[in-house]
């Protein structure tokens, strides 16, 4: 059984914020999956199901970001759940936007989630991270994950939110490989024809070789014919 936690803050206010992405990445994996109506438990919001007969939770922490641990740390209690079975999406300033990428333990970053789960279960959970970017500065990093996403992010982002969606059982089964497969099928499928060699180049007109000139032929006239022909 996995506990599948996605980070966020509660309410309509930040919805569509950047911080926001873990919460939609649940949305979209509850949706597709036919998992349970949201239900208010363990500081949060659950969703049960199963990935095959593979059961899973689903996880919103409503405590709001900064003590996202304490939501996290009674739900583990509650189905006895080890942190090698719980697995975290979170926003990730230091990825590209559109990217994803997996990684298990080390540190938080300087995430608030992440710090707070760290403080209450350790670091050895999972953690899938949804790149955001990065605003330049770190004094404008507060302001930038608590805006919305920007219209021109929406064809990207619903990429990435259908790509792990696609991928949530085998991230749930372990397999991170095709997890990340998934996501980047999404994210950059394969143009049609690819593989093929295409037309082939035209030919180039080779240069023709210069003709090349005759060699003199042998003279038959031995040198002593030669000369009595002078005297004739």
């Amino acid at each position: 059984m996995k506990l599948i936690v996605g980070l966020g803050n509660p309410g309509a206010k930040y919805a569509r914020n950047r911080h926001n992405i873990g919460f939609m990445a649940l949305d979209r994996i509850a949706d597709d999956h036919g998992f349970s109506a949201w239900k208010g438990k363990f500081q949060g919001s659950v969703s049960e199901g199963r990935f095959g007969s593979d059961r899973a939770v689903l996880l919103k922490p409503e405590t709001f970001m900064n003590n996202s641990g304490q939501s996290v740390q009674a739900a583990m209690k509650f189905y006895k759940i080890d942190p090698a079975d719980v697995i975290v999406f979170h926003d990730e300033l230091d990825i590209a936007p559109g990217k994803v990428k997996c990684k298990t333990g080390g540190g938080h970053a300087g995430h608030n989630g992440l710090r707070s789960i760290h403080a209450h279960i350790g670091a050895d959970y999972d953690r899938v991270r949804m790149g955001i970017g990065h605003p330049g500065h770190k004094d404008a990093v507060a302001g930038y994950v608590l805006r919305d996403f920007p219209k021109a992010d929406e064809g990207w982002l619903d990429d990435v939110l259908r790509g792990v969606s696609d991928g949530a059982a085998d991230l749930a089964r372990g397999d991170t490989g095709r997890f990340m497969n998934a996501v980047a099928l999404r994210v950059a499928p394969p143009r049609s024809g690819t593989g093929s060699k295409g037309p082939k180049k035209p030919t180039e007109a080779q240069p023709k070789p210069a003709p090349s000139k005759p060699e003199p032929e042998a003279d038959p006239q031995s040198p002593l014919q030669k000369l009595m022909d002078r005297f004739r």
